[in-house]
C-alpha cells in the first residue's frame, strides 16, 4: 500500500488584493505557517501564475517551484476549473459563464471555446515543465439543462452530447498524455461529468482514454445523495486527485436536493468547513489507502458559515490526523507458519 501525501490546500478561494493573499510568495508563506506541505495552484489569475509565461519559460516555472520549495511546499497540481468549464457551454448558460472568459471572446461561443482549449494546451505544457502527474479541471456541460428527464429527452440526445463533449476534449487529453499528466475531472453538479454514470459515459466516448481520470470530492456526492464510499470501491483505479471538502445534507419539509433557488445558507445541502459536516473522512482515507492512492489530499475550503482563514487553519491538522501510514506486515504474522505442502494436505485430509 502507498501513503497519501498531505496536507495540501487549493489556493483559489483565498486569493485577494490584500496581503498575504495577493502574491504567490505571500500565499506560500501563509499556508506554510499553517502546516501545509502542498499547494494546488489555479491558472486563471496571473498574479499567482501567468499561464502563458509558464508555458514558454522553464525558468519561470522553476522560479515558482523554487519559491514553493523555499517554504517547504510542493505544487501538487495545477487547476483549470474555469477554463475547463468553458470547453463546453450550452447557450442557456452563455451569459452566466462569460465572466470566466477574457473580454475579447465574450459573447462569441466559438471564440470562447477556442480560447479555453488553448488554455488547456498551455496547462498541459506547464504541467510537463513542473513534472506534475495530475491536473484538476471541470468538463463543461452541453447537457446539464436536461439533467431532469422532463421534458422527455429525444432519443439519442445524451449519446450525441457525450460524443460532442469527447470530441472537444480528445485533443486536450492527447496533449496531457504527451505531457505525462492525468486529467482529473471534478465530478460536480453543473458539469456533464457529475457522477459515476456520467463519468462512465464520457470514458466510453473517449474510447477509455488513459488520461480520463477523477478528482474525488465527497462533498458533491453528499449534496447529490450518492454513496461516496461505494464510489471509491467502484472507481478507485481512476481516482488520481482528491479534494478534502466537507458537506451536510439536511432536508426539510420545504427544501431538498434542488434547493428551492435559495442561497447556500438556506439550502438543505451545504458545503462546510472540515469537521463541521457529515462526511466520514476516516472511512475515505482508509479506503483510498487500501486501494493504494498515493496522490495528495488537498483542502478545498468552501463554507457558508465559517471564516475562510479559520477553515484554512483548521484544515491542515484535520488532514494530518487522517493520513494513514500503511502497515508493512499483517497484524497476525506472529501466529503464521511457513508453507508446508504436506502439512496443508494433512489438514485437508488429502
Amino acid at each position: 500500500m502507498n501513503q497519501i501525501k498531505g496536507p495540501a490546500i487549493f489556493l483559489a478561494q483565498f486569493i485577494s488584493d490584500q496581503a498575504p493573499f495577493n502574491t504567490f510568495e505571500n500565499l506560500c508563506k501563509w499556508v506554510s505557517s499553517l502546516g501545509y506541505k502542498g499547494i494546488q495552484v489555479p491558472t486563471w489569475d496571473p498574479r499567482i501564475l501567468d499561464l502563458s509565461k509558464a508555458a514558454e519559460s522553464q525558468t519561470y516555472c522553476d522560479e515558482l517551484t523554487g519559491v514553493a520549495s523555499q517554504y517547504g511546499l510542493s505544487i501538487t497540481e495545477l487547476s483549470t476549473h474555469l477554463q475547463g468549464q468553458l470547453m463546453a457551454v450550452n447557450p442557456a448558460y452563455g451569459d452566466l459563464f462569460d465572466g470566466f472568459a477574457p473580454k475579447q471572446v465574450r459573447g462569441n461561443a466559438e471564440a470562447r471555446t477556442s480560447w479555453a482549449a488553448e488554455q488547456m494546451r498551455l496547462a498541459a505544457k506547464v504541467s510537463q515543465r513542473m513534472r506534475l502527474s495530475a491536473h484538476a479541471t471541470f468538463s463543461g456541460a452541453l447537457l446539464w439543462h436536461t439533467v431532469y428527464p422532463w421534458p422527455q429527452r429525444p432519443a439519442g440526445l445524451v449519446d450525441e452530447g457525450f460524443n460532442a463533449l469527447a470530441q472537444r476534449w480528445e485533443p486536450i487529453l492527447n496533449a496531457f498524455d504527451e505531457a505525462g499528466t492525468d486529467v482529473c475531472y471534478e465530478l460536480h453538479p453543473g458539469e456533464d461529468l457529475h457522477d459515476g454514470l456520467t463519468f462512465e459515459r464520457f470514458l466510453a466516448a473517449t474510447n477509455n482514454h488513459p488520461r480520463v481520470n477523477i478528482l474525488y470530492d465527497p462533498s458533491h456526492f453528499v449534496l447529490q445523495q450518492l454513496d461516496y464510499l461505494a464510489f471509491i470501491d467502484i472507481y478507485h483505479e481512476r481516482i488520481k486527485a482528491f479534494h478534502v471538502k466537507d458537506a451536510e445534507f439536511r432536508p426539510n419539509g420545504r427544501c431538498g436536493v434542488y434547493g428551492g433557488y435559495e442561497g447556500w445558507l438556506e439550502r438543505a445541502g451545504r458545503f462546510r468547513s472540515l469537521g463541521d459536516g457529515q462526511v466520514d473522512f476516516s472511512q475515505i482515507f482508509s479506503k483510498l489507502t487500501q486501494y493504494g492512492y498515493d496522490g495528495w489530499a488537498v483542502l478545498e475550503w468552501e463554507c457558508c458559515i465559517k471564516h475562510p482563514e479559520d477553515g484554512a487553519a483548521e484544515g491542515a491538522p484535520f488532514i494530518e490526523k487522517h493520513l494513514i501510514r500503511p502497515t508493512e506486515k499483517a497484524f497476525d504474522d506472529f501466529a503464521g507458519a511457513e508453507q508446508d505442502r504436506e502439512s496443508n494436505r494433512r489438514i485437508l485430509g488429502l
